[in-house]
């Protein structure tokens, strides 16, 4: 597989896991589920995805995201990075609601695998793999897949940007490595996160 594929790929990601990451770091507060119940008696959600997780990882998130903007443009203005091809996410003003899909789709994309895990009777923190993986891609791949077309659609956007942004190769490349990176981060959190009694 080509490198540049892996380094686009990865380069349109980034505000997603950005968003991830502060979702995690700055969760807290009320859940989303209000501590509810479903009818099968579990949590709706779980205390781990909280309304301060999904605004603030988002907020941060999209702050990533128009950073990476400018310097995509500034790199694919010069002659020693162009040949990346870096996503400008097609720039001001439809990077706005472009960066915001990317990073409501994958927090969006946890809380609904969230739900799904507790139906198939998983508890918080328990390993549901692949779907702990790719939840959040799968969030991205949709949320902007939709924004796209309906900025298309309705003249916003000259172009679909998913479509023009997104190979099957890139596609590809998201879901095989995106696990890799989520099991090492829980590695690491695991191993750095406090011991309870010390």
């Amino acid at each position: 597989m080509d490198y540049l594929i892996i380094i686009q790929a990865l380069w349109i990601i980034i505000p997603a896991y950005i968003a991830n990451g502060f979702a995690l770091l700055t969760g807290g507060g009320r859940p989303i589920d209000f501590g509810k119940n479903w009818k099968d008696g579990r949590r709706i959600l779980g205390d781990g995805k909280t309304w301060n997780g999904l605004f603030i990882g988002a907020f941060f998130g999209i702050t990533g995201g128009f950073g990476i903007t400018v310097v995509a443009i500034y790199a694919n203005n010069s002659q020693e990075f162009a040949f990346l091809g870096l996503n400008d996410f097609g720039r001001f003003p439809v990077m706005i609601p472009i960066i915001a899909s990317i990073c409501f789709g994958a927090l969006i994309g946890d809380i609904i695998e969230s739900f799904l895990k507790r139906r198939a009777g998983k508890n918080r923190g328990q390993d549901w793999i692949p779907f702990d993986q790719i939840d959040f891609i799968l969030g991205v791949l949709l949320f902007s897949f939709l924004m796209s077309g309906f900025l298309h659609i309705t003249g916003l956007s000259d172009y679909n940007w998913f479509l023009k942004s997104f190979s099957i190769w890139h596609i590809l490349t998201l879901l095989i490595l995106t696990p890799f990176f989520h099991l090492f981060a829980n590695f690491v959190h695991r191993k750095t996160k406090p011991k309870k009694g010390l």
